[in-house]
């Protein structure tokens, strides 16, 4: 037992003796060269200003933020979860003098999306494309524009919002917006005007009282959430202020029948263009003002300028012989002539300064009156080269030539006057028949209520209005009234407009041929015609101006072309205005029927 167990001792202490290893070295941190060498203090000293600096960095953005820039980062906080919603004013109507409406405001719901919210596979997005009338790639492309809002159509019917809302589209929303509606169509397109997609005027008067028919939009402040729905208000909302409604001069009726008589002129006569300008001369308001070719105010695809200008007050012309009455007027009115004084036009021409003025016809000896009636040349030349030129441009002045209609209407043009000291004798010659100047139609008709109004031109309004117009006196009663028996001439039988004539209405005016100018001279074959009148003449209630852009039908002069349109249109505007006629009915028609043919006038 003591052997064993002095085996097992010396095993245990041959054991000990073994290498161990796993065993950890001894480090002798007190020897260590690196921590033996001594720290500078000025490193502990700046390690702890950089976190005493930073500490104060900190408080100072943490001050900033929750003292001195809070009302930015509220501002930016209240941005994430509130919004402002507009509240759309509704745009005021364009009314007719009867009430009747012109343009008015409908609800009309618009289609938007949030592209990144979109669900919708090929199938789905080829039917939506189909709906809002759009291919397919045209609706990719416009979802791709903006993650975030996009609008995919606006203003659409309420049968297409429906069917886009029972697709049950994710990421597809609707908002209710205003669309104009314009019942009278084409008939009042020039008048009333269009807006764009945003309800701003463009065109008409709907550009003209832009302000007046916008109103003030509202506002409401509102929190949403992150799906768009609102959660909350915030404070009171702003009303919207509403358009008033604009009470136009404009006769709906009579716009639409002097729409549909100068449309069938422009198609009979293969024309280029027409238009017709109708006056109140009691009030100066203008009761139509119609053109083709015109357009849908609601439907403006693909149309130009030729359809959307309003021809009467934007485009100018050479009046031509609807000149000549107010040199007759001047003439009288200086005491030179008489309406009987004769004037002797043979042989039909004359040469002035090298140049030869011509009648279409030869004449003899003419009255005053017949110079007017079958418009000669000869005869008013001569009585324009009797009279200074300055008082032929100031009466030209007086009755609104070369300068522009006050009426706010866009577009409205002045045409051209050039001053008296620059005319040459020619020019002066050639003026008195309507050449070597331009005005417009608007101007035209004003300018004959001069005739119509015993010498006073009054001022005219595209507005309702119940006051008489106060008018600036040009000519003295008597000239007018003598110059009016002129135009009954020229509108009777003998005269240049016997198709002018009208059932129940003495009318009387004058007609004007012009060739049309081209680059630096005329075209021979390319005429503008005219008509300007009024009715009835005992005491003129209206002035009719007509004038018809390029007939290419084998007719070409006014007394031919515009005067049937003048006839018709005084007719149905005096019927419905409710004015009595003034001439038996059945000796008038036998009368028209045994009528001598129209004189062809000179130009």
């Amino acid at each position: 037992m003591k052997q064993w167990l002095s085996r097992l001792n010396r095993k245990g202490r041959g054991a000990d003796k073994a290498p161990r290893p796993h065993a950890v070295r001894t480090v002798m941190y007190a020897t260590s060269p690196l921590l033996a060498s001594k720290t500078p203090p000025w490193r502990s000293k700046f390690l702890v200003a950089c976190i005493g600096l930073g500490f104060c960095l900190l408080v100072g953005r943490a001050a900033y933020i929750q003292i001195i820039g809070t009302d930015f980062y509220q501002r930016q906080g209240e941005s994430r979860y509130a919004r402002t919603l507009e509240l759309p004013a509704n745009r005021g109507r364009i009314i007719d003098r009867n009430g009747l409406i012109l343009a008015s405001s409908v609800p009309a719901p618009s289609i938007w999306a949030i592209p990144k919210d979109l669900d919708a596979g090929p199938t789905e997005r080829r039917k939506l494309a189909k709906l809002l009338g759009m291919t397919t790639a045209e609706l990719n492309k416009r979802l791709e524009d903006n993650p975030n809002f996009v609008w995919l159509r606006r203003q659409v019917d309420d049968s297409v919002a429906e069917q886009v809302k029972a697709l049950g589209l994710k990421g597809v929303h609707q908002v209710k917006e205003y669309k104009r509606r314009y019942p009278e169509g084409e008939a009042a397109a020039h008048v009333v005007g269009f807006t764009n997609v945003e309800n701003q005027g463009q065109e008409g008067i709907e550009l003209a009282f832009q302000r007046d028919l916008s109103g003030r939009d509202g506002t409401r402040r509102v929190i949403k959430d992150r799906l768009g729905n609102v959660v909350e208000d915030l404070g009171d909302r702003v009303h919207p202020l509403d358009g008033r409604d604009i009470e136009l001069s404009i006769d709906s009726k009579v716009q639409f029948f002097a729409y549909q008589r100068i449309r069938d002129a422009v198609a009979e006569h293969k024309a280029k263009a027409g238009s017709v300008v109708v006056l109140d001369v009691q009030t100066g308001e203008v009761l139509a003002l119609a053109n083709f070719p015109s357009y849908t105010p609601g439907d403006r695809q693909n149309l130009g300028g030729s359809q959307l200008r309003n021809r009467a007050v934007t485009d100018t012309f050479e009046p031509g012989s609807t000149m000549k009455p107010f040199i007759a007027a001047l003439a009288l009115e200086r005491g030179q002539v008489k309406p009987d004084t004769a004037i002797h036009t043979a042989p039909g021409w004359f040469m002035l300064t090298g140049s030869t003025i011509r009648d279409a016809h030869p004449h003899d000896i003419l009255t005053v009156s017949e110079v007017i009636q079958k418009s000669s040349n000869v005869g008013t030349v001569k009585m324009a080269m009797q009279m200074p030129a300055r008082e032929m441009w100031e009466t030209f002045t007086a009755v609104g030539l070369g300068q522009r209609p006050q009426v706010p209407f866009p577009g409205v043009v002045s045409g051209r006057l050039r001053p008296y000291k620059t005319w040459r004798p020619i020019e002066q010659a050639t003026m008195s028949y309507g050449y070597g100047l331009s005005v417009s139609l608007f101007q035209l008709a004003r300018a004959y209520t001069a005739f119509a109004r015993d010498g006073e031109v009054i001022p005219v309004s595209l507005l309702k209005t119940e006051e008489p117009a106060a008018g600036i006196r040009v000519f003295s009663p008597e000239t007018a009234q003598a110059v009016r028996k002129m135009l009954q001439m020229a509108a009777g039988p003998g005269g240049t407009a016997p198709k002018a004539q009208t059932i129940g209405y003495s009318v009387g005016g004058k007609s004007g041929t012009a060739h049309k100018q081209e680059g630096k001279g005329y075209a021979d074959r390319k005429y503008r015609s005219w008509f300007v009148g009024l009715a009835p003449m005992d005491k003129p209630r209206i002035v009719v101006a007509v004038m018809v852009d390029e007939p290419n039908n084998g007719k070409y002069f006014g007394g031919d072309v515009a005067a049937p349109v003048f006839s018709e249109v005084v007719q149905q505007s005096l019927r419905m205005m409710g004015v009595q006629p003034d001439i038996a009915v059945q000796p008038q028609i036998m009368a028209q029927q045994r009528q001598a043919p129209a004189v062809e006038e000179s130009f």
